[in-house]
């Protein structure tokens, strides 16, 4: 059970959703060395931090970022995506896995490139240097999959963050719950564990939304998203809804 209703108040519009050949409305800047996809108006004094899933720059999640950006033309935020794997994502042939070698691959990728220890130091730095370069005042991130598990560990006591979310969130751990500091909406799948999502809510102090999209399999919002699918379009679109309500809420 949620503790808000996820009923949109947002007075956003969201642009027709393309289903292949998407055309990016950003451009690539480099922030703490890392090429890193930046979209929305340029005088937005709010932002929103964007960690991606294991499959890094992908189309479905760009255009993730751009409706982000622009869904609202009296509240737009200034949007962020990092290239955190440096130019070596995952293969999405390896996910889900269908071979020993694929799920090999995955394993030495989650030890090595995805290591949360890798990924997290860099976070203060890229807000920091943001802020100070785009006049950023206020932010919010989200994440997705594996990026989920990145935002989680981001928000606890000293984030820079104002609210947070994580969409069909891979490593969903109760124990990550109770640090958390900052609001917090949680967009699970068909394909994420029930039980563990429960532990992680009931050890959450803070405001939050929890909406399944019992349909929808891990990676609708971003990189496996088949945005041709009627279906899977609408969802993607009402989970972006959904975001967009929430930070409007609480940044």
């Amino acid at each position: 059970m949620s503790t808000e209703s996820t009923q949109s108040a947002a007075c956003c519009n969201l642009p027709a959703i393309v289903s292949e050949g998407y055309q990016p409305k950003g451009d690539y800047i480099t922030v703490d060395g890392l090429k890193t996809y930046a979209t929305g108006p340029k005088d937005a004094k709010q932002a929103i931090l964007i960690v991606y899933d294991i499959f890094g720059f992908f189309p479905q999640t760009i255009q993730g970022a751009d409706i982000l950006a622009y869904s609202d033309k009296d509240h737009g935020y200034q949007v962020f995506m990092p290239d955190f794997f440096e130019g070596e994502p995952a293969d999405i042939s390896w996910y889900p896995p269908k071979t020993e070698e694929h799920g090999k691959k995955l394993g030495e990728f989650f030890q090595t490139k995805a290591a949360p220890p890798k990924t997290l130091p860099r976070i203060p730095k890229i807000v920091k240097e943001l802020s100070e370069s785009k006049g950023v005042e206020k932010w919010a991130v989200v994440g997705y999959c594996w990026g989920g598990k990145i935002v989680n560990l981001s928000s606890m006591e000293g984030t820079p963050f104002k609210a947070a979310a994580a969409c069909h969130p891979a490593m969903v751990a109760g124990d990550d719950a109770p640090g958390i500091t900052i609001p917090y909406a949680m967009l699970p799948s068909k394909d994420e564990s029930k039980e563990d999502v429960e532990k992680w809510e009931a050890g959450l102090k803070v405001p939050h939304i929890v909406e399944w999209f019992p349909t929808q399999l891990h990676g609708w919002m971003a990189a496996r998203a088949d945005l041709a699918d009627a279906e899977v379009k609408e969802e993607y679109e009402r989970g972006y809804k959904i975001l967009l309500d929430f930070f409007h809420k609480h940044m």
